[in-house]
This record gives C-alpha cells, sequence and structure tokens, in this order.
C-alpha cells in the first residue's frame, strides 16, 4: 500500500512533513522512530545507521533524513545511448540491448551496462554509487533496475529475495508448444560436461517458470514467461528440456538460422517503489529484430 506522505529532496537530505501527531507527542524520538520503521518501511538497518551518525534531524515542522549522500559510482564511466525507461530519486530502470553485459567480467574494453550507467549519473551531476537489483543474460534484451540510494537498495533486495519483484518475458522457441503448457518446475544445476551450461537435475535449485502461449507458427511458437525464480540461464534450461529451445540459442540447441541470438526479450518488470509504496511498472518495447522475427515466422 502506498503512502501518502509529502516528500522533497534537498541536496542529500530528504524531507518530510510527518504531521502534528509526532510533533506533539511526549517521547517526540521514539515516536519518530516508531512512525519511520511502521508508516514508511523504512529498513531498520538503515535506520540504525543514520541514529548513530545523527542524519535525521528536525527542522520546524520537517523531518529530515540524509538519504542521499555522495557516494562514488564504483565502476569506470563510459558514454554511450542509454534508454531511460523510469527514474527518480530512489530507482532507475534502462534498457539492456542484447549483446551487451550488466556488469563487467575482467576482459579488457569490454562495455557493460554499469559502464554506461555510472556515465548517465555523471551526466545528470549525480553522486550515486551503482547497483543493479537484478541481471539479465548477455545475449537477453529488456528492463534493468538500479537502486540509486541505501533505502531503495535494501528494500529492492529484499523484494528480490522474496519474489516480489516480477520479470515477464517474450521468446521464440521452436516447436509448437501445447497450450496445456502453463507452469515448468523442475530444478535446475550445472552441467558438468560444460561449463557455461545449465541443465535439469533433480539434485539442482527449484526453479518454477509460467508459460502461456500467445502465437504458433509453422514450427515455432512465441510465448509469455514468467519466473518464480531467477536460476542462471532458467527460461533457456526449461524450455530446452521440454524440447522447444529458443530460436537463435546456439548454446541450448536452438537453430540460428533467422536470428543470431536467443529469441528472448524482458518485455515487462514489475515492482512496488521502495519509498512511496506505488506500483510500477515497466513496459520494455520489441527490439527490431524480435519485431523482424515475428513477421518471418508469420509469412
Amino acid at each position: 500500500m502506498s503512502n501518502q506522505v509529502k516528500w522533497t529532496r534537498r541536496g542529500e537530505w530528504l524531507e518530510l512533513s510527518p504531521g502534528k501527531a509526532i510533533l506533539g507527542a511526549e517521547d517526540h524520538e521514539a515516536e519518530t522512530i516508531k512512525w519511520l520503521i511502521n508508516t514508511m518501511g523504512m529498513p531498520e538497518r538503515l535506520l540504525q545507521r543514520l541514529i548513530h551518525e545523527k542524519k535525521i534531524k528536525w527542522n520546524g515542522a520537517k523531518l529530515l533524513l540524509a538519504l542521499f549522500p555522495s557516494r562514488p559510482l564504483g565502476i569506470d564511466s563510459i558514454w554511450q545511448e542509454l534508454e531511460v525507461l523510469f527514474e527518480d530519486d530512489f530507482c532507475l530502470v534502462v534498457h539492456k540491448p542484447a549483446g551487451m553485459t550488466i556488469h563487467p567480467d575482467g576482459r579488457k574494453g569490454e562495455v557493460t551496462l554499469d559502464h554506461i550507467v555510472a556515465a548517465h549519473y555523471e551526466g545528470m551531476g549525480e553522486e550515486v554509487a551503482v547497483r543493479h537489483i537484478h541481471r539479465l543474460d548477455q545475449h537477453t534484451s529488456g528492463p534493468v533496475l538500479y537502486a540509486k540510494n541505501e533505502w531503495a537498495q535494501l528494500k529492492l533486495d529484499e523484494d528480490m529475495r522474496l519474489k516480489k519483484i516480477e520479470r515477464k518475458y517474450i521468446a521464440f522457441v521452436e516447436g509448437n508448444v501445447s497450450s496445456s503448457l502453463s507452469e515448468i518446475d523442475l530444478p535446475i544445476g550445472k552441467d558438468r560436461h560444460h561449463a557455461q551450461r545449465r541443465r535439469v537435475s533433480p539434485t539442482g535449485q527449484s526453479a518454477i517458470t509460467r508459460v502461456r502461449v500467445e502465437e504458433r507458427y509453422t514450427g515455432a511458437s512465441l510465448v509469455h514467461l514468467e519466473l518464480d525464480t531467477g536460476r542462471t540461464h532458467q527460461i533457456r534450461v526449461h524450455m530446452n528440456h521440454l524440447g522447444h529451445p529458443l530460436l537463435g540459442d546456439l548454446l541450448y540447441e536452438g537453430s540460428i538460422g533467422l536470428i543470431g541470438r536467443q529469441a528472448l526479450h524482458g518485455e515487462r518488470l514489475c515492482f512496488t517503489h521502495p519509498f512511496s509504496g506505488e506500483y510500477i511498472e515497466i513496459v520494455d518495447p520489441w527490439p527490431t529484430d524480435l519485431i523482424e522475427l515475428q513477421n518471418i515466422l508469420r509469412t
């Protein structure tokens, strides 16, 4: 449920108007802490740090919290065009193109999404640590969520752990997927014969993918997929195991005649705003290569 408290950012400080009930309380400090936890949902770890550092203060009827201190980017900034899908003082959602990794893995000269986000923050004059909340495979396109302060990071990390952040995908797969297929509940583990691959394994981690068939073509299907868990290569492993590898997914036996990368795109990202409690739904339009693939399959 969203909170209705008005807030304004003033430099590193967030200014709130809690109302007369807090101001008139007999134990002013205790009531303030109780209000921050129970009404505002402030992460207790952050609250304790701000209390210790004396970063919570009153200015008349306004409550000030030092939520936006300067933080090093933590990564070199490299400027490239960045498609911003949503941004405020707490969150950033950007489109990740296919072929780009999210964070560096040590390869010389690589440009990752984190590098480009760092340049975006610099260009906006913000001293913000680059912190992505979830990941996408290198050759999967779609939205990626970033936290812009500690409050957001703690809340969103917890929501990821509790599976409250919804990630909805579309994929083009081989074969005609049965309409009766609605859920794949098969554990996933490492493939001991191939370092990069994963496989369905009884000793693996729990993995659940929800499936809905949208359209069928000659020898292929368009499916909508939703993750209840976030295992490495989960959609790719599950669909391949059922005999429907993703088109273009060479690692999992997908044919590469029509598209040169796995035909997988994160179409929607839904999350609860870490401060306001508002339900946010981000739609990331299909990239050109998937639109062209669908046109080819429809002919």
